[in-house]
């Protein structure tokens, strides 16, 4: 009879959304307009802030992702681990029954 394999973690939860291209672009175009105001044009410096905040919002989803993905990769891989284990431990109780019943054919005392 084979024991069921132990009980593994769940999959890993999907994080929450993280900037992006847009918010973090109107995050960097408000930043942007208060520091082109004190500069002398606001226009410049929303548009400035808008683009460096676009681009950061981006870098922040590429990198969740990347998290994410790792984080599914991790859990495939204890996952199939879990089923090797399991596997392993099966073989090696047929194998000790095996060699068992060979020892006391044997004429040995087996525990």
């Amino acid at each position: 009879m084979a024991a069921a394999p132990p009980p593994t973690a769940p999959p890993p939860a999907k994080e929450a959304p993280q900037g992006g291209l847009l918010r973090g672009g109107a995050r960097g175009a408000a930043l942007g307009a208060v520091g082109g105001a004190i500069a002398g044009d606001a226009g410049k410096g929303a548009a400035i802030g808008a683009a460096t905040g676009a681009m950061i919002g981006g870098m922040r989803r590429r990198d969740q992702r990347r998290r994410e993905k790792q984080a599914r990769r991790n859990y495939q891989q204890q996952q199939a681990q879990a089923q090797h284990q399991a596997a392993l431990g099966e073989k090696r109780g047929a194998y000790n029954r095996a060699l068992g019943a060979w020892l006391q054919g044997r004429g040995y005392t087996v525990r």
